[in-house]
């Protein structure tokens, strides 16, 4: 791949980059690397972030379940009937 098909293609952010995020921004407030005037959207920004990252969360856990669900549908069909 070259620079130029590189810097075209568009930025990649996926749900672990997300995570990360949220861990680093944990870290960060841990250690104090935020000002007191700071921390109002430090951690308005970072409840998004938690509430948005348990939503998927919670809806591959719904997709898993229902997965199950027909998988075990599909078993307990006879076939050829």
């Amino acid at each position: 791949m070259t620079e130029e098909q590189a810097t075209q293609q568009s930025p990649e952010l996926s749900i672990q980059d997300l995570a990360s995020l949220k861990s680093i921004i944990d870290v960060a407030s841990q250690r104090g690397a935020f000002k007191p005037g700071e921390m109002t959207q430090v951690g308005q920004t970072y409840s998004k972030l938690e509430a948005f990252l348990n939503e998927i969360a919670r809806q591959q856990e719904a997709q898993k379940t229902q997965e199950g669900t027909q998988e075990s549908a599909e078993i307990e069909t006879p076939q050829g009937e």
